[in-house]
């Protein structure tokens, strides 16, 4: 960008401004009751989709939410996370375009998150490898302290400088490390515990040392699921809960000793979606006709609860509030009860897309064509707060994300937006 020194100055002022008013207002310094917060992992902090944030905008005009940014990042279903004032996320550039074919490379995005302005960014080669869908970049990077940590569907596993995008450490779990990839290659985000680094990855998951990169430990190179570790403690045991190739499994962090198994799969032995986890129940959902299931683990054992079609979950996580469960069961959004998964309500009209949500109940749910609406969480009936479209008509099925008073989201064209609901 060419500008004085003065001009630069003064945008590089106004920036900081921003970020620290944001600062402030998180950490109780504002005029209202705000608790603003960054959301540097996939499924945010808490690994369950819900934001600790309350206090935020949803009664729309009929323009809609505030436009703060737009960008555009490339093919892919990366989400997005936010920390220390900066946003990442990823897409897959080139291919079939003009008559003629560009090199395909995916590319790691750092923007200011308040202006989007792009502060740097990595690419190295990596196929599209459209299969029934888009193509491009499928894991989300994972934000942790000075680090960021990024991981390519063909296997390249990057450690970079959070604020300079310079590369630390990286490895192609594929080829330098031998675990298999599954047909549409590796998915799982990154998930830091301590020292470790931990990936849905082989038979059962491995670990890295976060500042080498070197295997801590790993269970077997076969083909793995398409689902994010969840780190929970179930029976004294800290461990991380995945989705495998064909079974849920319990994996404890500290020497990856497979702690419990259940049979779950598909004709695809495609589980996407991330394991919700209280106490000792796990629920499990997939699509491809399979359905969902409840666990429970007691005495290292895993029984089932049920077993049943009401929620199939094909890329979009649930979510648990209070009794209920939200999420999408192929082309409705729903509500269930996780005790026995009776079904509360069901509605039409998002295709197979993607939500998150608030402390106090709000989802933001994103429809596959862009739209984006506010949904109150309500087991007794489905609650529309607002609605508009946010993003251009196209495949969308990227969970959206609320951090410190914006919502980002995108499409898998790449179209990238920040609205503002401060």
């Amino acid at each position: 960008m060419n500008m004085g020194k003065a001009k630069r100055r003064c945008g590089f002022c106004r920036t900081g401004f921003l970020v620290g008013m944001l600062w402030m207002i998180g950490n109780g310094f504002g005029g209202d009751d705000v608790k603003a917060a960054d959301w540097p992992i996939y499924r945010g902090v808490n690994h369950d989709g819900i934001s600790e944030e309350t206090n935020w905008k949803s009664d729309w005009t009929k323009a809609g939410p505030k436009v703060l940014w737009r960008g555009s990042v490339g093919t892919g279903y990366s989400s997005i996370v936010v920390s220390q004032g900066r946003a990442y996320t990823m897409g897959n550039h080139g291919g079939e375009k003009d008559g003629g074919k560009e090199p395909e490379t995916d590319t790691i995005y750092c923007f200011d998150a308040v202006t989007g302005q792009v502060i740097w960014k990595h690419s190295y080669p990596c196929a599209l490898q459209p299969l029934y869908y888009e193509g491009g970049t499928l894991s989300t990077p994972t934000v942790d302290g000075s680090e960021v940590y990024a991981f390519s569907k063909m296997g390249d596993l990057f450690c970079l400088d959070a604020a300079t995008g310079k590369v630390k450490w990286q490895v192609n779990v594929n080829k330098d490390l031998g675990f298999k990839l599954p047909t549409w290659s590796f998915s799982s985000s990154p998930l830091v515990v301590d020292e470790r680094l931990i990936l849905n990855l082989g038979s059962a998951g491995v670990a890295l040392d976060k500042k080498t990169g070197t295997v801590i430990w790993e269970n077997g190179k076969e083909v793995c699921g398409y689902s994010t570790p969840v780190p929970r403690e179930i029976e004294g045991q800290k461990c991380v809960v995945l989705g495998g190739a064909v079974e849920i499994i319990g994996v404890r962090i500290e020497d990856g000793k497979v702690l419990w198994t259940y049979p779950f799969t598909n004709k695809h032995k495609a589980t996407a979606a991330d394991m919700l986890v209280r106490g000792n129940e796990v629920f499990a959902s997939s699509a491809y006709g399979r359905g969902c299931v409840k666990v429970k683990i007691a005495g290292g054992k895993a029984s089932l609860v049920f077993d049943n079609k009401v929620m199939r979950n094909l890329m979009s996580c649930s979510m648990l509030r209070g009794d209920q469960i939200y999420g999408f069961d192929e082309y409705e959004l729903k509500c269930i009860d996780f005790a026995d998964s009776r079904e509360r309500w069901a509605r039409k009209g998002y295709g197979k897309g993607s939500l998150m949500m608030s402390a106090d109940g709000r989802m933001v749910v994103m429809g596959e064509q862009g739209e984006m609406a506010i949904v109150q969480a309500n087991p007794e009936e489905f609650e529309l707060l607002a609605r508009a479209q946010v993003l251009p008509a196209g495949m969308c099925r990227t969970v959206p994300v609320l951090a410190n008073g914006l919502i980002y989201a995108r499409n898998a064209r790449g179209d990238v937006v920040c609205l503002d609901v401060r």
